[in-house]
């Protein structure tokens, strides 16, 4: 590998990192930890380095805030990682489509300096592969002034466009680490009630878009009977392989990459990755593809499973906000359900609990002030709750609401049906 790549430390690889840089750093599962720990450990000789990034996971040592003024976090998306540094002011967040996060990178709005990356090992011919995170990660990666890698052989080879040439490549460390595994967990009972429902809407010959989760997991267990299944999709999981080798999902209906997985991302457990490694059957794409509005609607029945945090009882939908509070991130959810919406017999579904943790509706009258409308009520078509489905496509504001209620809990269908009385003035 060494005749390849220049093959450095650590310590040496992020020396290119300067003041005032921008650093974009490779998203999700393929968070490259240990340049992270390299860059924050030059804290001493940096000031006001702009570290992006969509979603990653593990420890963000950078954020701490004996770093402000030195290292300043400015992300695309917020994981559970970074949610208490940034709603405490150490950190910023950019609203922003998934789709076009690459377009600030190539048209220079925010030029990336140094991209850290984590890829495979080179194959014959001297490519290495992004692996399950393909996402905004290979245009930061076209971009950058500066790529520095980490070469992991537990990265899983992707097909698709995540290819780096080791020559793109200015410095690459060796790393032995496993990448960030996420397994299923059990679905709760309410989780698998909203999957019944939603699985109820998929069509035969449906292309599915869907993210990972116990509600996306209950519909995906809902849909082994299913035939010709598709899959176009922003990311998937682990749920995805039963279907697949089941003969469930086929692609043979599809328009767009017919007989393909598309996705521009996957995160799961290790049979995920194993099922990733070296598969023609799985296309991973950059994300200003497979968010693309005219890409996603030319496949057939579209059906885009979504979640939301809370929704009005006009069908404004709240997805990445509570109140004031940042909490994920716009992410692909519009791209998909405008998509869905074009494609020919698409359904954009919202799927979520009636009520919160603590017993809270989130079927309500009014968003939480400060709360952000992800999906507008002029997009939204399909809400589903453990209670049922509302389609809400071509109702009027008060149709809208009998809808909303007769699937909210049934504990808050009164005080509802009172405040959208006291909004509608008729209410029956």
């Amino acid at each position: 590998m060494s005749h390849l790549v220049p093959m450095v430390s650590a310590e040496q690889a992020v020396q290119v990192i300067q003041s005032g840089n921008r650093v974009f750093v490779h998203s999700v599962a393929q968070t490259p930890h240990r340049l992270i720990a390299a860059m924050v450990a030059r804290a001493g000789e940096l000031t006001d380095v702009e570290i992006c990034h969509i979603h990653t996971e593990g420890p963000l040592p950078y954020l701490d805030e004996k770093y402000e003024g030195i290292f300043n976090a400015n992300a695309f998306f917020i994981g559970a990682n970074m949610r208490k540094e940034l709603n405490a002011g150490l950190a910023d967040y950019v609203p922003v489509f998934l789709s076009e996060i690459p377009l600030l990178f190539r048209r220079n709005i925010l030029p990336i300096d140094v991209a850290l990356i984590q890829v495979s090992p080179p194959d014959p011919h001297g490519f290495c592969s992004l692996g399950p995170s393909v996402d905004v990660s290979l245009a930061a990666v076209k971009t950058a002034k500066y790529v520095i890698a980490q070469i992991n052989p537990n990265v899983p080879r992707t097909h698709g466009d995540g290819m780096i040439h080791v020559k793109a490549l200015h410095a690459a460390i060796d790393c032995d680490d496993p990448i960030y595994i996420v397994n299923p967990k059990p679905t709760s009972e309410i989780e698998q009630r909203i999957g019944k429902h939603v699985a109820n809407l998929v069509d035969n010959g449906a292309t599915l878009q869907m993210g990972i989760g116990g509600i996306p997991n209950a519909v995906l267990a809902e849909l082994i009977y299913h035939q010709k299944l598709g899959i176009h999709t922003e990311m998937f999981s682990d749920g995805i392989i039963d279907l697949v080798e089941r003969g469930v999902v086929t692609g043979e209906m599809k328009k767009v990459l017919p007989y393909k997985l598309v996705s521009c991302f996957a995160m799961g457990s290790q049979r995920l990755y194993d099922f990733l490694d070296d598969n023609p059957g799985v296309v991973m794409k950059e994300v200003s593809y497979t968010n693309d509005t005219a890409i996603i609607r030319r496949n057939p029945k579209v059906t885009a499973i979504n979640s939301a945090i809370e929704v009005d009882l006009t069908g404004q939908v709240c997805a990445d906000t509570i109140g004031t509070y940042q909490y994920s991130g716009v992410g692909g959810q519009m791209d998909f359900v405008r998509g869905a919406s074009l494609s020919e017999g698409g359904k954009p579904i919202i799927a979520l609990p009636s009520v919160t943790k603590y017993g809270e509706s989130k079927i309500v009258p009014f968003l939480k002030q400060g709360a952000g409308v992800t999906t507008t009520r002029a997009h939204v078509h399909y809400i589903v709750t453990e209670h049922g489905v509302a389609n809400l496509y071509g109702k009027n504001l008060r149709q809208r609401a009998r809808a909303l209620i007769n699937i909210a809990h049934p504990d808050h269908r009164e005080t509802l049906e009172r405040q959208a009385y006291e909004r509608f003035k008729v209410f029956a």
